[in-house]
């Protein structure tokens, strides 16, 4: 599989070694990353570079990822993106995947942990629709370097909690008291790759899903797991149509 990782900061060179690990206990090439383009090869990120791969994984920037996006959709490539910050152009991208006949797949984040902890907060939401008395919060922390707020997972996490507790209308990414709004508050320390937080309580106790990342590798071998995987389809997918959890 040749792969053109677009960024090379944290997480490309996270996947670099992922992938590197793999094809040495393979005692094969199975993946072959045959471009890394960043800041310092502009150049070579290019239409024609990029129709020599097979897939395409992105993680930029927020000001980045559409143009990005839409150079692979030209080259007529899957693209697999990791870039958060943007998504209020996601549905947009999607239709735009569908129309081209083109291979998009968008997750906030890769981590196996992370999607089943998304299908738990899924679950817990509709059962905690039921019992008003539960105050509800999202808590995300991140490393200092991490440029938006609240991160993609947190607002992910959150936007999944206002889709089924009906007494939710809206979010804001600070400590709120308003019985209709949910806060998702964002802290950013050293050396943290990533802890996300829900929290339901009231006077009586507190129920807590949280899921903390202990590194990046769970971030980059769930973006090559999804590389695989959108080979040779064509349309919008999320890591939820890679673990079935749509069916």
């Amino acid at each position: 599989m040749k792969i053109a990782l677009i960024g090379y900061g944290k997480m490309g060179k996270a996947i670099e070694e992922i992938a590197l690990e793999k094809n040495a206990k393979a005692g094969k090439l199975i993946y072959d990353i045959i471009y890394k383009f960043d800041i310092e090869n502009q150049d070579q990120f290019t239409v024609e570079n990029l129709k020599k791969v097979d897939v395409a994984i992105e993680f930029t920037s927020p000001h980045t990822a559409i143009p990005n996006i839409m150079k692979c959709f030209e080259a007529n490539i899957p693209i697999v993106v990791g870039s958060t910050g943007w998504t209020e152009k996601l549905d947009e991208i999607k239709t735009k995947a569908v129309e081209t006949q083109n291979a998009f797949l968008f997750s906030p984040n890769y981590s196996i942990g992370v999607n089943i902890f998304f299908e738990i907060n899924r679950q817990l939401a509709r059962i905690m629709n039921n019992f008003e008395n539960y105050e509800i919060e999202v808590e995300e922390i991140h490393h200092t370097e991490k440029r938006d707020a609240p991160s993609g997972t947190g607002l992910f996490a959150a936007l999944d909690i206002l889709k089924w507790v009906k007494r939710k209308e809206n979010w804001v990414n600070e400590k709120n008291d308003n019985a209709t709004t949910l806060p998702i508050i964002s802290l950013r320390l050293p050396e943290v790759p990533g802890t996300h937080t829900v929290t339901y309580k009231n006077e009586i106790d507190t129920i807590e899903l949280k899921h903390t990342a202990h590194n990046r590798k769970g971030f980059a071998g769930g973006a090559l797991l999804a590389a695989e995987w959108i080979i040779g389809k064509k349309g919008a997918f999320s890591m939820d149509d890679v673990f079935g959890f749509n069916k």
